[in-house]
């Protein structure tokens, strides 16, 4: 079972679960239509494109609203504390949640009381919180930003807003960045970092990295980062070994965005609508060995 689990930006939105259904703009979830427009709702959307594009299980969703205040992040930390670790599980990927660090080290704890621990993955609050807690390292991969990354190489700052200024979140800083987070140990096993070129690396150096189609007008979009987590998580669902999925994930992200032809008004459902095709393109070309650029040709022409 692939898991994902966040909140959506609403108050007044009940904790829910069970399997979304995508209809067009929105998901649908327990009678509830979702918007959507970014964060955990984008994820879902494109993990589950994915997953259907390989003919695999849907993801189970785990959703609360919550606009910051914490309220629905502490509700679906002590439900998943109580419930979580019955799930036959075999990759969780954890999204937009307040970040409590007691909160987080029980769920943490009552997976590993289970057992064998499965793929953890943590992007925003979640990463957040995982990094605080001094468990960084338990997990299997982390998605941060060049800021975020920032966070993850101070071993002082417990939030992205306290970095301290002389560690530089600039593109050009990213190897030492990458360096100075495992040697703190505030980064899990593997690093996907989202940028002008994404970096997918682990303690021992920099795997790959994946800097095209570079598409201007998806900057002010939002959603695409979002995106990108939750393509990768469904990838390593699918079977493939992290790193990997984490490198296909980069490269269908962009092509998505690319065929989608967008402009400062798309929104990222338009992408998420293209992520089957994105998707063939890159799978073709890694079985039959081709590179990036040969891949960028075949989705422009197929």
């Amino acid at each position: 079972m692939l898991v994902l689990i966040g909140t959506v930006p609403d108050n007044d939105f009940p904790l829910v679960s069970g399997t979304a259904v995508l209809n067009g703009n929105s998901l649908w979830l327990e009678g509830h239509e979702i918007s959507i427009k970014r964060g955990t709702p984008a994820l879902i959307a494109a993990a589950s494109m994915v997953c259907e594009a390989l003919g695999i299980d849907a993801p189970f969703s785990f959703l609360a609203g919550d606009t910051g205040l914490g309220d629905g992040s502490r509700k679906l930390y002590e439900h998943l504390k109580a419930g979580i670790a019955s799930l036959d599980a075999g990759v969780i990927c954890f999204h937009y949640l307040q970040p409590d660090v007691d909160r987080h080290n029980r769920v943490l704890w009552a997976l590993e009381e289970k057992g064998k621990l499965p793929v953890l993955i943590a992007d925003a609050g979640y990463m957040y919180v995982a990094k605080m807690s001094g468990f960084a390292g338990t997990y299997d991969l982390f998605t941060p930003d060049i800021g975020e990354l920032a966070f993850l190489a101070d071993d002082a700052a417990p939030h992205p807003f306290y970095t301290r200024g002389f560690i530089l979140h600039e593109e050009e800083n990213v190897p030492g960045l990458i360096k100075r987070a495992f040697e703190g140990e505030n980064a899990a096993k593997t690093l996907l970092i989202k940028g002008a070129r994404d970096y997918i690396c682990t303690k021992d150096g920099i795997l790959a990295t994946v800097d095209g189609p570079q598409v201007e007008a998806l900057e002010p979009i939002g959603g695409t980062g979002d995106t990108l987590t939750g393509m990768v998580a469904a990838l390593t669902y699918g079977g493939y070994p992290l790193a990997a999925a984490a490198t296909m994930a980069a490269r269908a992200n962009r092509m998505a965005g690319d065929l989608a032809q967008p402009t400062p008004a798309t929104q990222v459902a338009e992408i998420i609508r293209k992520i089957p095709r994105a998707l063939k393109a890159v799978l073709d070309g890694t079985a039959n060995g081709r590179e990036q650029t040969c891949l960028a040709d075949k989705y422009a022409h197929g």
